[in-house]
């Protein structure tokens, strides 16, 4: 416990699933976390289950106002920034033909720009020898037939780190990139739209998994924990994969 203390993290996308879990596991060690995320209501159910330590700020990560108004919070409340979890992101299944200008611009703007962003604006406030974390996928290296586009997008976060690990090394800065399998949270069932199939892509997910499952929000954000923590004080660049196998044989 405690691998965290006194430390002040920003989780973008902290108001569920993943970022939910890590702000959680933060918290209980010993960070005092800002989360973020589109919907109020969400925020409010997030804040009221971490309980302490956390400051909720509305907010979309395409929006460049909206992440001013982040940093300004931050800034105003705490000074200095020690983590950084870019994790905001949204998956909209489409195959090839399908995809549409709007399908495109929205994947990105929220995946890639609002990534990039969420980063570039941070740095002002990120202290000397802090950790950035960008929640990646294994969908960066697999092919899954009508996640051409999600893929892609995070297929650039990986890219990202290799890239700002070199261009932050003056400053001790250390960038990596985490990526999950599948992992059951609420994303999962935004991608169909009858429980019925919300149970099948499950099941064809849990199938393709070595470990016969899917993964748990708790195991990312123990992932997270690592990369945050002085436990991996040497450890910059990577491409962490949490996915019980399924991108590694």
């Amino acid at each position: 416990m405690n691998k965290l203390q006194g430390k002040i993290a920003v989780i973008t996308g902290g108001s569920s699933g993943i970022g939910l879990a890590t702000a959680q596991r933060f918290v209980e060690e010993g960070a005092y976390v800002f989360i973020t995320g589109r919907r109020q209501a969400e925020l409010d159910k997030a804040v009221a289950l971490i309980g302490r330590n956390v400051t909720a700020v509305q907010g979309d990560v395409s929006s460049s106002e909206d992440l001013n108004r982040l940093y300004e919070v931050v800034e105003r409340e705490k000074g200095c920034i020690d983590v950084l979890v870019a994790n905001s992101g949204i998956v909209d299944p489409t195959y090839l033909n399908d995809i549409s200008v709007e399908h495109y611009d929205g994947t990105f703007d929220i995946n890639v720009k609002g990534l990039l962003f969420t980063v570039q604006k941070a740095l002002p406030l990120i202290r000397d020898g802090g950790s950035i974390i960008l929640t990646a996928s294994i969908a960066a290296t697999k092919g899954i037939p009508g996640y051409g586009t999600y893929s892609a997008t995070k297929a650039a976060v990986r890219s990202f780190a290799r890239t700002w690990t070199l261009e932050l090394q003056d400053r001790g800065i250390r960038v990596n990139s985490l990526s999950p399998g599948p992992v059951d949270t609420p994303i999962m069932e935004s991608q169909a739209s009858t429980q019925e199939q919300v149970d099948q892509l499950k099941a064809s997910f849990a199938k393709a998994v070595p470990l016969g499952r899917l993964g748990r929000p708790e195991e990312i954000a123990s992932a997270a924990l690592f990369l945050a923590s002085d436990d991996s004080s040497f450890v910059a660049g990577i491409d962490l994969c949490v996915d019980g196998g399924m991108a590694q044989v």
